[in-house]
C-alpha cells in the first residue's frame, strides 16, 4: 500500500494505455513517456505493462506501507528516500514507513515510479490507466490527491540496487508527412521544418500546443471528420500546430500536416513548457527502423536484468 502525502501538479496512475476501443471514442491514455514507464517496471521485475505513477513536476511525497522496491525513470528529478538521494534510472529497496519525496525536475517534465507488484487498481477496458477527461480508470478516474491510498500487487524477490543508462533529450522530433501536408502553401511547408517551435503553456495530456510563425493553407476547404492518433500534428485555423498525445480525442477535422514517429513521442512528453524544438522529416522506413531500434534497446536491457 502507498499513501499520498503530497500529490504534485498532476500525478496519475498509468500503464501502457488501452487499445481496441478508439472506434467507441475511448482515448488511449497511458504513460506519455511509455518507454520510461516500461523501463521502471522492468527494473522492479514487473511486466512492462504494469501500472505505476506518472508525476508531473512537484512537490510530490508518498509513504510506503510495506517493504518493497521502487524504481524511477524518465525526467531527472530531485528525489530522496527519507534523507537518501535517489538517482533516476535506478531501483531501490524501501522499508515500511519510509517517505519518498520529489521536489521538482532538474531536466525533463515527467518521472515514472514503479513499485514491485505494480499498482493494483481495477482494470477498466483492458488497462489501469487514468483517463482524466472521461473520468474513469486509475484511482477514481482522477489525478491523485493528499490522503489517497493505492494498493500494490504481489511482490517478487529482488537483490541489490540496479540502474539503466539514461536517454539524451535532443531538440529534434522526427515526423512523417501527414495526409493534408500538401494543403499548405510552399512557404508554410518549409517553415514547418525550418523554424523552432515553442511548447505553449496551454499544453496538457491531450495535446501539446505549439507557438511559432503561423502556417497557412494554399486554399480554404472543409474537411470531413477523420480518425486521429497520438502523434498526429493538427493545424487549427490560427495556424499554430497541436501535437496530439495519449489523452487525445479519437476523431478530428483539422488538417494533419504531419505525424510524430512512435520512437520520438517520449521527447514531447519530456519537453517542459516553453522548450523549443524542430521537426525533422523522415520516411516510413526511417520510422520503422527507429521504432525497432528502441524496442531492441528495451529487450537488451531486459536480457541484462533477467536473461529473458
Amino acid at each position: 500500500m502507498l499513501e499520498i502525502l503530497r500529490a504534485g501538479i498532476q500525478t496519475t496512475v498509468q500503464d501502457q494505455g488501452r487499445s481496441g476501443f478508439r472506434h467507441l471514442g475511448v482515448a488511449q491514455a497511458g504513460a506519455l513517456d511509455a518507454p520510461a514507464m516500461w523501463l521502471a517496471n522492468r527494473l522492479v521485475n514487473n511486466a512492462g505493462t504494469a501500472a505505476g505513477l506518472e508525476v508531473v513536476a512537484g512537490p510530490f511525497e508518498i509513504r510506503f506501507m510495506r517493504d518493497g522496491w521502487v524504481a524511477l525513470c524518465g525526467a531527472d528529478f530531485d528525489a530522496t528516500l527519507d534523507e537518501q538521494a535517489l538517482v533516476c534510472g535506478w531501483r531501490y529497496p524501501v522499508k515500511k514507513g519510509q517517505k519518498l519525496r520529489l521536489r521538482g525536475p532538474k531536466s525533463g517534465t515527467r518521472v515514472y515510479l514503479a513499485f514491485d507488484g505494480g499498482i493494483d487498481v481495477p482494470v477498466v477496458m483492458g488497462s489501469r490507466s487514468t483517463d482524466i477527461r472521461a473520468g474513469f480508470g486509475g484511482h477514481a478516474g482522477r489525478a491523485l490527491k493528499k490522503g489517497d491510498r493505492l494498493p500494490l500487487g504481489v511482490t517478487y524477490p529482488l537483490k541489490n540496487k540496479l540502474g539503466t543508462p539514461q536517454r539524451q533529450w535532443t531538440p529534434e522530433v522526427r515526423v512523417l508527412r501527414g495526409p493534408e501536408f500538401d494543403l499548405f502553401d510552399e512557404a508554410s511547408r518549409q517553415s514547418f521544418f525550418k523554424q523552432a517551435w515553442t511548447v505553449s503553456t496551454q499544453s496538457n495530456r491531450m495535446g501539446y500546443r505549439l507557438q511559432g510563425t503561423a502556417l497557412q493553407r494554399s486554399e480554404s476547404c472543409d474537411l470531413l471528420s477523420h480518425g486521429v492518433l497520438p502523434g498526429v500534428v493538427q493545424v487549427p485555423p490560427n495556424g499554430q500546430p497541436i501535437v496530439l498525445l495519449a489523452d487525445s480525442q479519437t476523431t478530428g477535422g483539422y488538417p494533419r500536416i504531419a505525424v510524430v514517429i512512435a520512437a520520438d513521442l517520449w521527447k514531447l512528453a519530456q519537453a517542459p513548457l516553453g522548450r523549443q524544438f524542430c521537426f525533422v522529416e523522415t520516411d516510413l522506413d526511417g520510422a520503422k527502423a527507429a521504432r525497432k531500434q528502441w524496442q531492441n534497446e528495451l529487450y537488451r536491457f531486459e536480457w541484462s536484468l533477467y536473461g529473458k
